[in-house]
């Protein structure tokens, strides 16, 4: 059974940064893709971006530039870092499999851009 914790959320002006995190339990963790994914007030839940096992990255139009994936496989850990934060990017914050599996998402952690 895998298990994703997501940390790191919180409240930050517009322009601000902030660090996630996402520690996955379970020993495959290091040969599948992951990703990040959010979800606004009133919104589906959508793709941020994702990481494969080897370390490349892609992200959806609206973060990239911005925003930054990375994992480290000996921690079974995946980052996003996020820069530049806007208004726009307010939304809970999950992890998951590239390919996302229903019953592993997490609770999220709450990312609030406000001034």
């Amino acid at each position: 059974q895998v298990q994703f914790v997501e940390s790191g959320g919180g409240l930050v002006q517009p322009g601000g940064s902030l660090r996630l995190s996402c520690a996955a339990s379970g020993s495959q963790f290091s040969l599948y893709a992951m990703a990040w994914y959010r979800q606004a007030p009133g919104n589906q839940r959508e793709l941020v971006g994702g990481i494969t096992s080897g370390g490349t990255t892609n992200y959806v139009d609206s973060v990239q530039g911005r925003f930054t994936i990375s994992r480290d496989n000996a921690k079974n850990m995946m980052y996003l870092q996020m820069n530049s934060l806007e208004p726009s990017d307010t939304a809970v914050y999950y992890c998951n499999f590239r390919i996302p599996i229903r019953s592993y998402w997490g609770q999220g952690t709450q990312v609030t851009v406000s001034s």
